[in-house]
C-alpha cells in the first residue's frame, strides 16, 4: 500500500561530491530524502527522498515496544487534545506553534482515530473507487501531512526534546503503517478491481494506482503467513529505527566538529564571504568580539564552511585536517555508524529473501524503471566514457600545480584536488567564483528563476508571506498562479544554513498533495503545497546572501522538483505531483532546470551586481559556459562511484563475509577513482542517501534521470533557445507532460509523449563533452 510518508527529493551527496557542483524523504515514502538531490554543486541532494522501503522512515526497536494503550481521557486531557495543533483542521500546517510536547499525545490520538477509520474501511470495503480508494486516500493523506510536519521540523529545527518525542511514537506509527500496508481486505479489493469488467474502461491514472497498490502491498508483506509476517514487521521496525539513528549520528558528528583559528595565516586564501561566515559562527559559539578581519574564526563541516576551505585555503595541512574530518564523520565513538550499516544491510538482505528476492537491490528495482542489469550496464558505459577524460583531468592538475611551484604536485591527494581545480579553473577561464558572488544575490536569483518559470510554463509566482505560518523568520512563502490569475499551488523556501539545528544538504518535500477527493469545497481540487530547503551561505552583515554559482544551480534543481509537485494536473491524490513516479525518473525535472543556469537570457536576468546593478559582463558569461564541462569526467566518475558502491552493497555484499563494507568501497574505488580512495576513508558512514534516505539500491537514479533530463533539454535546443516562440511552445509541452501527468502514466510513456521518441544518452554525453559511446537509455 502507499504508505503515509512524505517525499523528499534531495540533491546528490555531501559537499565533497563535486568540486564544482555533483534527497517520496533522498524519498520518505519517498519523503525528504537527502535528494540524491543534495546538490550538484556541493554534492548532493542527500536528503531527500527517503524511500528505503515502501514504508516511511521510523524510529523503533527490534524487540519492539508495543504501543502504549491510550489512557482513559480525562476532561483536562481532552481539552489539551482539542488545543493540540497537530489535530486541528488546517489549510497550512501550523509550523510556528508545534512543539515537542505536542508530538506524543497528538500522534497517538491521530493513530487511534486512523485505526478506527481503517477498521471501518475494512468492514465496508467494496471493489469500487468511492468505497475503497477515496477513504484509503483520506487515511494515508492525514498521516502523511501530520507526520510530514513533525518530521520536517526535525530536519529544520532539531532539538533533543523533539528527537525524543519522535523516537517514542515512531514505532507506533510504523506499526500502523504495517497494519495498513498488510490489510488483506484492502488488498483483495484492489485485486477485485483489476479483475472486474470495468478494468478496461478505467483511466490510465486509476489503473496505475491499482497496480501500484497491489505491488506495494506484496512488498509490504501482505502475502506472508502469520509467523513470517511478524518477523518481517520486526525487521521493518528495526530498519526504521536504524535509519533514524544513522541520520542523527551524521548530524551530531557534523555539529560536533569545529576548529577555532586565531592566526589569520592559517586561513590564508579564504575569501571575504568565508571569513565573514567563520567569524559569524565564532560569535555564535561565544566569541563575542569575532570579526571577519581579525577573527577568531570557527571552521565547521557544514557545506559552506567545508567547501570554502577545500577550494581556497592555501594551508595544505588545514585542508587535510578538514577533509579527513569530513570523510570520517560518524565513524568512531558513540556516533559510529559502522555497526548500524552492517545491521541495515543484514536486515535488508533478510527482508529481500523473505519476499522472494535474491537481494535488496531487486526489491528496490521492483518499483523503478530500471532493472539491476540495466542500471549496471548504464553505469559501466558512462564509466567507460568518463575514465580517460578523468585521467586527463588529473594530468592537467599535476602539470598546473607543478608549474605553480606546488610541493605536492607529484603527489596530489584528495585534499588538493578541489583547491588546485579552482586555481586551474580560474587560470583557464579567468573565473574566480568568489568574485562572481556579488552578481548572484538571492533576491535577484529568485526573481530571474520566477521569470523563467513564467516564460516556460505560463505561471506567476508572488510573495505570500504571512499567509502561512513558518518555522523560522528566514523562511519565505510564495503563491503560484496560472495565466488567469488563479492560485494553483504554494511553496515555502528555507534558504540558509543553520548548522546548530538544520540538516545539511538541499531537498524538496511535499507538504500537501493535489487531490480531488480531499477538496475542501467539494468542487475544486485541493491545491498542492511544497517546501524547498537549501543550506547556502546566509547574509553576512548588511549584505544579502551572495551565492556561488553552484548554489544557484542547487536552487534551480530543487525548484524543478517543486514544479513537478505544484504544476500537476492529476486529480487522483495517490498519483498526483511526485507521487507514484518511479524513483529513477523523479530527478528529471530537477536536473532539467539546472540547464537553464547556462542559458544566456536566463543567466543575465539573474546575474546583477547587488550594489551597482550592472549585468554580468558578456565575456564572463562566455567563460562560465566554456567552464561548464571543466573536469566533467572526474565529476561523472564520482557519482558513478557512489552509485556502484550502492549496487555492490545491495546485490553482492555478504554481511559478515570475507569483505567489509570498506573493502567494497576500496574495490569499487579502483575502477571509479583516478586517485585511490584513502584506506581510512569512511564516507559510507555519512552516506545518508542510501542508509537514511530513499536511495538504497537506487543511487544510480541520478545518472539514469540525467540521461532523461539532458535529452529533454535537448528538445529546447532543437527548437532553438533564442527563438522565444519555440521555447514557449516547447515549455508548454513540457508542462503538459513531464510536469502535469504525475504518476498517472509510466515515465517512459510520458517522456515519449513529450519528446516524440524514447530517450537517448547522446545529449548527456554532448553536454558533458565526453566521448560518444554506443548505448541506449
Amino acid at each position: 500500500m502507499l504508505m503515509a510518508t512524505c517525499i523528499s527529493v534531495t540533491r546528490s551527496i555531501q559537499p565533497l561530491l563535486r568540486s564544482s557542483y555533483p534527497f517520496i524523504t533522498p524519498k520518505h515514502l519517498p519523503k525528504s530524502h537527502p535528494c540524491p538531490l543534495w546538490s550538484s554543486s556541493f554534492s548532493f541532494c542527500l536528503q531527500k527522498f527517503h524511500r528505503s522501503t515502501p514504508i516511511t522512515t521510523a524510529f523503533c526497536s527490534f524487540s519492539s515496544v508495543p504501543p502504549m494503550a491510550p489512557e482513559a481521557p480525562t476532561a483536562a486531557s481532552e481539552d489539551k487534545l482539542e488545543e493540540n495543533p497537530l489535530l486541528k483542521d488546517f489549510v497550512f500546517p501550523p509550523f510556528d506553534v508545534v512543539q515537542a510536547e505536542h508530538v506524543r499525545p497528538g500522534i497517538r490520538a491521530l493513530l487511534e482515530k486512523l485505526e478506527n477509520d481503517l477498521v471501518e474501511l475494512e468492514r465496508t470495503v467494496e471493489p469500487a473507487w468511492s468505497k475503497l480508494v477515496e477513504p484509503l486516500e483520506k487515511i494515508v493523506d492525514r498521516l502523511q501531512v501530520v507526520w510530514g510536519m513533525v518530521n520536517h521540523l526535525k530536519s529544520v529545527k532539531d532539538s533533543p526534546e523533539l528527537r525524543s518525542a519522535i523516537e517514542e511514537v515512531q514505532p507506533e506509527k510504523v506499526k500502523f503503517e504495517l497494519r495498513l500496508g498488510q490489510s488483506k481486505p484492502i488488498y483483495n479489493a484492489f485485486k477485485a478491481i483489476r479483475e472486474s469488467s470495468d478494468w478496461e474502461t478505467m483511466s490510465n491514472a486509476r489503473k496505475r494506482i491499482v497496480e501500484a497498490q497491489i505491488k506495494e502491498a506484496v512488498l509490504n508483506g501482505v502475502s506472508l503467513e502469520d509467523a513470517e509476517r511478524e518477523h518481517f514487521n520486526k525487521i521493518q521496525q528495526e530498519l526504521e529505527k536504524l535509519s533514524q539513528k544513522f541520520e542523527e549520528n551524521v548530524l551530531d558528528a557534523t555539529k560536533k566538529f569545529e576548529k577555532l583559528i586565531t592566526n589569520k595565516k592559517e586561513i590564508d586564501g579564504l575569501p571575504a564571504t568565508a571569513l565573514g561566515l567563520a567569524a559569524q559562527t565564532a560569535i555564535s559559539k561565544g566569541h563575542e568580539n569575532a570579526t571577519a578581519e581579525n577573527g577568531p574564526w570557527v571552521i565547521t563541516l557544514d557545506a559552506p564552511s567545508f567547501m570554502s576551505v577545500m577550494q581556497h585555503a592555501r594551508n595544505r595541512s588545514l585542508r587535510e585536517e578538514i577533509y579527513r574530518a569530513y570523510v570520517t564523520r560518524a565513524s568512531s565513538g558513540d556516533l559510529d555508524n559502522t555497526p548500524i550499516i552492517d545491521q541495515i544491510l543484514t536486515l535488508r538482505l533478510e527482508k529481500a529473501k523473505i519476499l522472494g528476492y535474491r537481494n535488496y537491490a531487486e526489491v528496490s528495482m521492483a518499483t523503478k524503471m530500471a532493472t539491476v542489469d540495466k542500471a549496471v550496464e548504464l553505469l559501466e558505459k558512462l564509466r567507460s566514457a568518463s575514465w580517460d577524460p578523468a585521467v586527463q583531468d588529473m594530468e592537467d592538475l599535476k602539470k598546473f600545480s607543478k608549474d605553480q611551484g606546488a610541493i605536492e604536485a607529484n603527489g596530489l591527494s584528495h585534499w588538493d584536488i578541489n583547491f588546485w581545480s579552482e586555481r586551474l579553473r580560474e587560470s583557464k577561464y579567468d573565473i574566480n567564483e568568489e568574485e562572481l558572488r556579488p552578481f548572484f544575490s538571492l533576491p535577484k536569483v529568485m526573481d530571474g528563476l520566477f521569470g523563467l518559470a513564467k516564460k516556460l510554463f505560463e505561471i506567476e509566482i508572488e510573495p505570500a508571506d504571512g499567509l502561512a505560518p513558518v518555522w523560522n523568520n528566514d523562511v519565505r512563502f510564495y503563491r503560484v498562479k496560472d495565466s488567469s490569475g488563479n492560485p494553483i499551488a504554494y511553496f515555502y523556501f528555507d534558504p540558509y544554513s543553520r548548522p546548530s539545528e538544520k540538516r545539511g544538504g538541499a531537498w524538496m518535500d511535499e507538504v500537501i498533495a493535489r487531490s480531488r477527493a480531499l477538496s475542501r469545497d467539494g468542487v475544486s481540487s485541493r491545491l498542492p503545497v511544497a517546501h524547498m530547503v537549501c543550506n547556502q551561505t546566509p547574509p553576512v552583515g548588511d549584505k544579502p546572501s551572495l551565492m556561488t554559482f553552484r548554489e544557484v544551480e542547487t536552487v534551480f534543481h530543487e525548484f524543478g522538483h517543486a514544479l513537478q509537485h505544484m504544476l500537476t494536473k492529476q486529480d487522483e491524490g495517490l498519483c498526483s505531483g511526485i507521487r507514484g513516479i518511479e524513483w529513477d525518473a523523479v530527478e528529471l525535472p530537477s536536473q532539467f532546470m539546472e540547464n537553464w543556469c547556462y542559458h544566456r537570457d536566463t543567466l543575465m536576468s539573474i546575474a546583477k551586481h547587488y550594489e551597482a546593478g550592472e549585468s554580468l559582463p558578456e565575456e564572463v558569461y562566455k567563460k562560465l559556459l566554456a567552464a561548464r564541462t571543466f573536469r566533467a569526467g572526474s565529476l561523472s566518475l564520482r557519482q558513478i562511484r557512489f552509485a556502484s558502491v550502492d549496487l555492490e552493497l545491495h546485490t553482492k555484499y555478504i554481511p559478515g563475509g570475507s569483505e567489509t563494507i570498506y573493502d567494497v568501497d576500496q574495490r569499487v574505488g579502483k575502477k571509479t577513482q583516478v586517485i585511490p580512495v584513502l584506506p581510512e576513508d569512511r564516507f559510507l558512514c555519512s552516506f545518508s542517501h542510501i542508509f537514511a534516505g530513499g536511495y538504497a539500491g537506487g543511487y544510480y537514479s541520478y545518472k539514469w534521470a540525467e540521461v532523461l533530463s539532458a535529452d529533454a533539454f535537448s528538445a529546447f535546443e532543437d527548437a532553438g533557445l533564442e527563438n522565444d516562440k519555440a521555447v514557449k511552445e516547447t515549455g508548454h509541452r513540457f508542462r503538459e507532460t513531464i510536469l502535469a501527468l504525475g504518476g498517472g502514466k509510466s515515465p517512459l510513456e510520458v517522456f515519449i509523449e513529450f519528446r516524440g521518441r524514447e530517450p537517448s544518452p547522446e545529449a548527456l554525453l554532448r553536454h558533458n563533452d565526453l566521448s560518444p559511446i554506443a548505448t541506449s537509455a
